[in-house]
């Protein structure tokens, strides 16, 4: 399909100056391809109500600010928040940027097929304790819920970045060997400083994912608690790094353990960040844990830094974002209520996502698109440098 390049900087400026998304998804939607993607969910319920519903869809919160997919995870939020009324967290799936969604009519086909969502009619009382196994530079983090495992990928303090799909076969391979029905994969997406060599880590990631599996199912299946807490702070914003999503936490207690699930809705975060969340953790009772973030790139484009956004940490006072982080895992504890849990795999069909082949045409098109740019440049320099960024976090 021929893009008029101009065409396609007008749109762009239409979304800059005037926050409108229109424009441009027309281009995504006639550039974008129907594929069907999942949405995994993992619930709990306490004394007969639900507790908080753990969302990891395999799909991409992109491209830039309110476009596509962008605001997908704090959209699921709002969505199931309404529906269930409990905290809501939506870390990130294995996807990249290859799973865009085109628009909000796509992204309403989503939010309206996990809201359908009402079965969570089997649940299951028994879960492992949070373990998390090492494998050179790979770390996975895993519980045993039922009959169904939530796995958490990282390889902080080095570069991690979207992760490759194919790591969800090996994870699915491994659960039915162990007899599963079935297992949610996690990339934590929560540390970045220099470049990501994902063709390094590849290996440890699998041998990481597997062995944590066989790992969890060394313990003891027992009762559980959990409780869970959200904060939205209004001190933070999206030129800092953090989206409308706030900070999640879901703590689960089994035996003596109590684990937090922290997930901060933004880009990536800076490395040793999240080290120095897990270690203020433990000065408040909590044994183990991961922190995540959404991937959400509604705070990506906002800002003139070469890489178009403030992953956490960067704008954001480190000891600050801890203090908001320490105060919802006190309010989950506060919340701990015994609990059992249910999970479902939903299919969303013919989503329209924008794909590799699509973002290769795109970004095809930077060149003469800039050429024409250059004859607005003097006036318009701070939009285009903010168009050079977004542009090149496409390719």
């Amino acid at each position: 399909m021929r893009v008029p390049s101009l065409s396609l900087f007008k749109a762009f400026l239409a979304n800059w100056t005037e926050e409108l998304n229109g424009p441009i998804e027309r281009f995504l939607e006639q550039l974008g391809s129907e594929q069907d993607v999942k949405v995994s969910l993992l619930a709990f319920r306490a004394q007969g109500k639900m507790k908080t519903v753990i969302v990891v869809p395999a799909l991409h919160p992109g491209p830039f600010k309110n476009v596509g997919s962008s605001l997908l995870p704090s959209m699921i939020q709002d969505a199931l928040e309404k529906k269930f009324s409990c905290v809501i967290s939506v870390p990130h799936g294995l996807l990249g940027h290859e799973f865009d969604l085109a628009s909000q009519v796509q992204n309403q086909k989503v939010l309206d097929a996990v809201a359908g969502i009402i079965d969570f009619s089997s649940f299951s009382s028994r879960s492992t304790p949070f373990i998390r196994v090492e494998k050179g530079k790979a770390k996975a983090s895993c519980q045993v819920f039922g009959k169904c495992a939530i796995l958490m990928l990282t390889l902080a303090p080095e570069t991690t970045e979207d992760l490759p799909q194919e790591l969800d076969l090996t994870v699915h391979n491994e659960a039915v060997r162990q007899r599963l029905s079935s297992a949610i994969v996690v990339n934590a997406h929560n540390s970045i400083e220099g470049p990501f060599n994902l063709s390094e880590a590849a290996g440890s990631l699998e041998e990481a994912v597997t062995a944590s599996l066989v790992r969890a199912f060394s313990h003891q299946f027992m009762p559980f608690e959990v409780g869970a807490a959200k904060i939205v702070t209004k001190e933070f914003g999206v030129k800092d790094g953090m989206g409308p999503g706030g900070i999640t936490v879901v703590v689960t207690k089994v035996g003596e353990q109590k684990a937090a699930y922290v997930t901060i809705d933004g880009n990536n975060m800076v490395s040793g960040l999240r080290e120095k969340i897990l270690s203020s953790l433990k000065e408040i009772g909590i044994n183990d844990g991961e922190v995540l973030t959404t991937d959400t790139h509604a705070v990506t484009g906002v800002s003139l830094t070469p890489r178009g956004y403030h992953p956490l940490g960067e704008a954001i006072n480190h000891e600050k974002l801890i203090g908001w982080i320490k105060q919802a895992t006190l309010n989950a504890v506060d919340d701990l209520k015994p609990a059992d849990v249910a999970w479902c795999t939903k299919i969303v069909p013919k989503v329209k996502v924008i794909g590799r082949s699509q973002i290769e045409a795109l970004c095809g098109l930077t060149e003469k698109t800039l050429q024409e740019a250059k004859k607005l440049a003097i006036l318009l320099f701070p939009i285009l440098g903010i168009f050079l960024i977004v542009l090149a976090l496409l390719a």
